[in-house]
């Protein structure tokens, strides 16, 4: 139920001010950590600044959805609803500056598989990428217990996907006065498509998301539902106004919606790479001596623990031969 779970509880915010107040305090103190040897005049220029972060953002956001939308075998919606709300939540707290884009949208589609039982091997997940897809198959392998851990390992995620199959079922059901509500659903889907790719998802439950689809594909199919609103769907004028009220905040914020600026996005792709945490980027020599490093403690207690159980060995050996 999504009034008891943790995506209401932990991630379904106030509005946007609050999550801008969020992002900027991610991006502060990335620069704050990262920045010493920067000149406080300089660090606007050689770092992202928060417009810069949204805008690259919201490129990943597209690819991420193409990407869903032809990967092969063909993924159920509930893949994409559950990705780019991993990926939204992901950067609530954190910056692109230090993990980028890429590698957390390549594993937040990889853990929504998991997570909506939809199994696919990681082999046959990077075939769908090209490239270097042994070096994509590490990387997803190696972020994805950082992801889980960002998330506060919160995996469920109640899709507006699965709202609006509930909405058309209750239509069919109770409101029989309107013929053939599977019409419906093109226009909804592509709708609640628009709605993932903004702060919709993580300020609007997704009944409030799902209604608002499927009333804007009634609009354009010259269809009037009012009466299934308020009379049939709910009861008592207060719930009423208030709905309408989520309704129109919803449509307001997706007409705000403004086109991206790709060559921009190029210019801050080009800035990424010089001010990024190097130490979580799998091609630099930092993130690989730090591997190296990891790996060299694991043997080391490996060995540790090899030593010990030699020892006990052979000192109950020495109790039996007594």
């Amino acid at each position: 139920m999504f009034a008891s779970s943790t995506q209401l509880k932990y991630w379904t915010f106030s509005g946007e001010t609050e999550l801008k107040q969020l992002r900027i305090e991610a991006n502060q103190n990335f620069i704050k950590a990262h920045g010493r040897n920067v000149p406080e005049e300089e660090r606007a220029s050689y770092f992202l600044t928060y417009e810069e972060e949204r805008l690259l953002l919201r490129q990943y956001e597209i690819i991420l959805k193409e990407f869903c939308n032809k990967f092969q075998p063909p993924f159920p919606k509930c893949i994409l609803g559950t990705s780019l709300a991993f990926f939204r939540r992901f950067w609530v707290n954190n910056s692109p500056m230090d993990y980028h884009p890429k590698d957390i949208m390549l594993t937040v589609v990889y853990l929504a598989c998991k997570v909506e039982e939809f199994y696919v091997p990681i082999g046959q997940f990077v075939s769908n990428l090209k490239g270097n897809r042994e070096k994509f198959a590490d990387t997803i392998l190696t972020f994805e217990l950082l992801l889980m851990c960002k998330l506060r390992y919160h995996l469920t995620v109640h899709n507006p996907f699965r709202a609006m199959e509930g909405l058309l079922i209750d239509i069919k059901t109770r409101f029989k006065e309107l013929e053939n509500p599977e019409r419906l659903r093109k226009n909804a889907e592509e709708y609640i498509d628009r709605c993932l790719l903004s702060d919709i998802v993580l300020i609007f439950s997704p009944s409030q998301i799902a209604l608002s689809g499927i009333l804007y594909s009634a609009g354009k199919e010259m269809i009037n539902m009012d009466r299934y609103v308020t009379e049939v769907l709910m009861t008592g004028l207060e719930d009423v106004q208030r709905c309408i009220y989520q309704l129109k905040r919803i449509k307001h914020m997706l007409k705000r919606d403004k086109e991206l600026n790709r060559e921009l996005v190029g210019q801050i792709q080009k800035k990424l790479e010089r001010c990024r945490n190097q130490e979580n980027n799998p091609d630099s020599e930092v993130y690989k001596a730090k591997m190296a490093e990891l790996l060299d403690d694991d043997e080391d207690l490996r060995s540790h623990k090899r030593a010990r159980r030699n020892e006990e060995a052979r000192r109950l050996d020495k109790e039996l031969l007594e």
